[in-house]
């Protein structure tokens, strides 16, 4: 094990029911007004939306609404709630929905402490030294944005999606509650079950060392998703499988599985975002497609790791096979795993290439990914 540190500041509130105790826990934290962050209205035909509003009202907390937040969330939002946070000197951010809300409520949360663009957080011009307090009511478990600090959003002008990482804006606290996440497309239950899957990979195939400790986990991360996404694709209302679902997404990226690893990184991300910005993918979609391509790829630089994860998930002998295995279990659960299933077309992808470079040069992985090297892999797709 390498010397680490670890931290994370979240209190994350578990099971049925305690949505409807959001007004007190944002009172006794000793706020009295939020910005309350959501979507496109599926919060409201739930019913969480008056769920909300009434535990806001009964502990006295003013609240102000932005709504409206996509899938691929947009920085002209996140100004949007900015200014409403500025202008009504709002003490707090509330976001109700999935990883989308939570990455948009962290830019507003992080922007509004901030005199700049709040963009200079993700070219990496400036690094955020506050933030006002977050709290999310999760709909969705994908992201483990309802444990983190990291933050991922587009720019709707350059066509840029980037990131920023700070614990200062992990969540203050994050209710979990699976029954409020039963609504789940299965199309999205199947990107959230590729991005979890991606988060845990990532560093688990390129790090320069890696205990068999955190192998170990991540073995049980992805197995634990493939088992309960078969699960929940035939029965949706399965409260045991979906529970397990959400609490293992938050394993995934909330730093323990990196905690003691070196030099690892994350270009299935780095790639994946320039699919997303220039074509709208959906992430998770974008990642099935990605994470194969990249895998054939780059098994040979670190051959014994692919091994072993062909052995420990599939119970294969080789590399080829494991990687084979996984792309048909990304077919299977109906996410895309080729340019074309996405109508990307083939000509697209020096474009994709160009864009992914610019990430890779911000996270420091462009000795490595360079325009050609990115081209090279997603012609493997």
């Amino acid at each position: 094990m390498n010397d680490f540190t670890y931290y994370n500041p979240t209190k994350i509130e578990f099971g049925r029911g305690k949505e409807n105790n959001i007004g007190l826990h944002i009172k006794e934290a000793g706020v009295q007004s939020v910005l309350l962050v959501y979507g496109v209205g599926s919060i409201k035909k739930t019913g969480l939306y008056d769920k909300v509003i009434a535990s806001l009202k009964e502990s006295g907390i003013a609240c102000e609404e932005l709504d409206g937040v996509v899938s691929n969330p947009l920085l002209s939002r996140v100004n949007d709630g900015i200014a409403i946070v500025k202008t009504n000197k709002l003490q707090a951010v509330l976001a109700v929905g999935g990883g989308s809300v939570a990455d948009s409520a962290k830019a507003i949360a992080a922007g509004a402490c901030y005199e700049g663009d709040v963009w200079d957080f993700y070219i990496q011009k400036a690094q955020i030294k506050e933030a006002l307090p977050l709290f999310t009511i999760m709909t969705l478990g994908a992201t483990a944005s309802e444990m983190n600090g990291n933050s991922v959003l587009m720019n709707d002008e350059t066509k840029q999606k980037y990131s920023f990482s700070s614990v200062l804006a992990n969540p203050v606290l994050s209710i979990i509650n699976p029954e409020l996440m039963a609504s789940v497309t299965q199309e999205y239950l199947a990107y959230s079950a590729v991005d979890i899957i991606a988060h845990s990979i990532e560093v688990y195939f390129t790090a320069s060392h890696h205990p068999h400790f955190n192998s170990r986990i991540v073995e049980s991360i992805v197995k634990s998703v493939i088992e309960t996404t078969e699960i929940l694709l035939e029965d949706p209302a399965d409260y045991e499988a979906r529970g397990e679902f959400a609490w293992v997404a938050i394993q995934a990226l909330n730093g323990l599985t990196p905690a003691g690893t070196a030099g690892g990184n994350f270009p299935n991300h780095m790639i994946e975002h320039s699919l997303s910005a220039l074509f709208n993918v959906a992430h998770g979609a974008g990642l099935s497609i990605v994470i194969p391509a990249w895998m054939k790829w780059y098994k040979n630089k670190n051959p014994q790791q692919f091994k072993r994860f062909a052995a420990e998930i599939f119970g294969l002998e080789s590399a080829d096979l494991g990687i084979q295995k996984l792309e048909e279990w990304f077919k299977k659960i109906g996410s895309p795993v080729s340019l074309a299933d996405a109508n990307i077309p083939r000509e697209a992808i020096a474009a994709l290439a160009e864009n992914a470079a610019g990430s890779a040069k911000l996270w420091g992985m462009d000795d490595m990914y360079t325009v050609e090297v990115i081209a090279e892999i997603l012609k493997k797709a």
